[in-house]
């Protein structure tokens, strides 16, 4: 076998039975096809596999060439959001329940990552954001987020109020739940429960989508992807706000805090099978109709 990839990183969700199950047969497989494979620390820590080469999320980024990351999106998103640093490219294996992100089923995996492995692929780069907490002019917190950051309250359906500035000029201001900055990958996650546009991954644009506004006039709007957005917190508003990146990691925000999203210069780079189509994703996991003829 011709190997387009010589060093794999297996991730996955520890101590879930179907991602060590998963695990298990993609080791074996590889290793008997004399690739060198990594397994990261925590999942490792879950497994009986014997003559196992363990290591961190970032020494997989550093060392592998292709990190195969088993569980669903919320999983994928945790691993992407470092990944993104490093020039690897990443494939999931779907464990969790819609996985847009997650192009294998763990029930059919060989015959496609075979093909992948002797470079029958495709590839693509996803974007990413940051946001950066600022108080008092002073950069305060920040991190990054794959589908989206979220301004909203400490405490379920609190108002809140903030102004919202694009490469500082002012937009709006708005009394609102909160409001998400998604990114195309995002688009199909939170942003689209919340009702905001589906953007095609290859888009270079966000959406910025209002929660419950206070406002029948408020709607989703879509931007250039280079805008820098500023997110202005009134200073009556209550002391609890925070901004969510990809519901995972929480950066603590006060009245008359600033927030800047912006692109970050790290980008995913995403493998998927020759057979990969978006809109036969979309199609599938939203209940499309096929075509009529």
């Amino acid at each position: 076998m011709t190997q387009q990839f010589k060093t794999i990183g297996l991730i996955g969700k520890p101590e879930h039975k179907g991602a060590n199950a998963t695990i298990t047969t993609l080791h074996q497989y590889l290793i008997e096809n004399e690739y060198q494979v990594l397994v990261e620390n925590s999942v490792a820590s879950s497994m009986t596999i014997k003559n196992m080469t363990t290591c961190s999320l970032t020494e997989i980024g550093e060392q592998a060439d292709l990190a195969i990351v088993i569980g669903g999106d919320g999983y994928m998103l945790g691993a992407a959001r470092v990944l993104a640093w490093y020039d690897i490219g990443v494939i999931g294996v779907n464990r969790g329940n819609l996985g847009f992100l997650t192009d294998l089923s763990p029930d059919d995996i060989i015959e496609p990552l075979t093909q992948i492995l002797a470079g029958k692929s495709g590839s693509e780069k996803r974007f990413i954001i940051e946001a950066e907490v600022y108080r008092h002019g002073k950069l305060k917190s920040s991190n990054s987020a794959v589908n989206e950051a979220v301004l909203h309250a400490g405490k379920v359906a609190s108002m809140i109020e903030f102004e919202v500035y694009i490469d500082n000029c002012f937009m709006f201001s708005q009394r609102s739940d909160g409001l998400i900055i998604a990114t195309p990958t995002g688009s199909t996650a939170y942003s689209m429960s919340a009702g905001g546009p589906i953007l095609t991954p290859n888009l270079n644009a966000l959406s910025l989508v209002p929660m419950f506004p206070h406002s029948l006039t408020s709607r989703p709007i879509v931007v250039d992807g280079d805008s820098e957005i500023k997110l202005i917190l009134a200073n009556e508003n209550q002391e609890r706000l925070q901004i969510s990146c990809d519901g995972h990691v929480i950066l603590a925000v006060m009245p008359g805090d600033e927030v800047i999203i912006r692109k970050s210069e790290s980008t995913i780079g995403l493998v998927h099978p020759l057979d990969h189509n978006y809109f036969t994703v979309l199609r599938n996991k939203l209940s499309w109709g096929n075509k009529l003829y």
